[in-house]
C-alpha cells in the first residue's frame, strides 16, 4: 500500500479553489484552445516551450515537432516503432501506459486506497454491484510528459465498456490526498477485457484540464455531453497484449482491477514503469 505524505495548507488551498470553479466547462475550454491549428510557428513555438517546460523525450516521438497540426495532435502522439519492447513471458502482465505506480496490491471488503486514509469503492469506480469485491489492484498516474495511450496489460478479448461522466477533478497527489473517492466520482471508462485470467478492468480516468478521452475500438469521445452508457460487444474484439486500447487527451490515471489471487504485483508505489515493461505474474486459476 502507498504511504502518502500528509495534505499540506498549500495542497487545501488549491482543492478548495478548484471546488468552486466550473471544471468540466474549463476543461472544454482548454481542450477547444490545445486543439486550434495555429499558423505553423506559433504552433512549433508552443510545443517546443511544452517540451522544454514538462521534458518530453522527443527521441521517442514518432514525427518532428512540426509535424503536429495542434498541441492536442502532439499530447496523443504515436511512438517510434520499437521504442517500447512488450514483455513476451506467457506469464507477463504489462504496464499499459508510461507513468508512475501511486498504489498496488489488493481490494478488500470492495475498497482500495486512494491516497493517504482516503478509499475507493470497487463497485462505484467500476459501476458494478460486486465483481472485483475481492480483487488485485495498480493504479498508475500518467503525468503532463509521458506518453498518453492506453494498451491492452493482457491479450484477450474486448467484450464491452461504461461510460460513466461524472465530475472533472484533478487527479495529481495534493488533489486525491484530499478528494474522497476521487476516482470514483470522475469522469471514466472502464474498459472490460475477456482474459485466461477471467475479466478484467482497465479503468480511463479522465481529471480537469483531460478535456477528452476516446476509445480504439469504439467511437466514444468523453466531454461532449454524452449520457452515461453501457456497451456489450455483440462480437467480442481480439486485442494482443500491448495492442492499444484508448488515449487520454492530457495525462491522467489509469487503475487496473484483476479477480483475486490471478495476478503476482512485481511493482511497488512511487516506482516509474513504460508502457509494455513487465509489471505482474498471471497466476491462472
Amino acid at each position: 500500500m502507498t504511504v502518502y505524505p500528509a495534505a499540506s495548507v498549500k495542497d487545501a488551498f488549491l482543492v478548495n479553489l478548484l471546488s468552486v470553479l466550473p471544471r468540466r466547462r474549463i476543461s472544454r475550454w482548454m481542450g477547444g484552445l490545445v486543439r486550434l491549428q495555429l499558423p505553423g510557428w506559433v504552433r512549433r513555438w508552443i510545443i517546443r516551450c511544452y517540451v522544454r517546460h514538462y521534458g518530453v523525450d522527443l527521441s521517442e516521438c514518432e514525427g518532428a515537432v512540426g509535424d503536429f497540426p495542434s498541441l492536442a495532435s502532439f499530447f496523443t502522439r504515436a511512438l517510434k516503432p520499437g521504442v517500447r519492447e512488450i514483455a513476451a513471458q506467457p506469464e507477463a502482465i504489462v504496464s499499459p501506459v508510461d507513468g508512475v505506480v501511486s498504489s498496488v496490491g489488493r481490494v478488500e471488503d470492495g475498497v482500495f486506497p486512494q491516497a493517504g486514509d482516503l478509499l475507493v469503492a470497487a463497485r462505484e469506480l467500476v459501476a458494478d454491484e460486486g465483481q472485483f469485491r475481492d480483487s488485485e489492484y495498480a493504479t498508475i498516474y500518467l503525468a503532463p510528459r509521458d506518453y498518453h495511450r492506453v494498451h491492452s496489460p493482457r491479450e484477450g478479448r474486448i467484450v464491452g465498456h461504461r461510460y460513466r461522466p461524472g465530475r472533472l477533478w484533478p487527479v495529481f497527489p495534493a488533489a486525491a490526498r484530499k478528494v474522497e473517492g476521487l476516482f470514483s466520482r470522475n469522469e471514466r471508462i472502464v474498459i472490460r477485457l475477456d482474459t485466461d485470467l477471467g475479466e478484467l478492468a482497465c479503468v480511463m480516468v479522465g481529471a480537469f484540464g483531460v478535456g477528452r478521452m476516446s476509445l480504439s475500438f469504439d467511437s466514444v469521445v468523453t466531454n461532449m455531453g454524452m449520457a452515461e452508457a453501457d456497451l456489450q460487444l455483440g462480437v467480442p474484439v481480439s486485442i494482443e497484449r500491448g495492442a492499444e486500447l484508448g488515449r487520454f487527451g492530457m495525462g491522467s490515471t489509469v487503475i487496473l482491477l484483476f479477480p483475486a489471487e490471478s495476478v503476482t504485483w512485481e511493482i511497488e508505489p512511487g516506482q516509474p514503469v513504460r508502457l509494455g515493461e513487465r509489471i505482474g505474474a498471471a497466476q491462472p486459476s
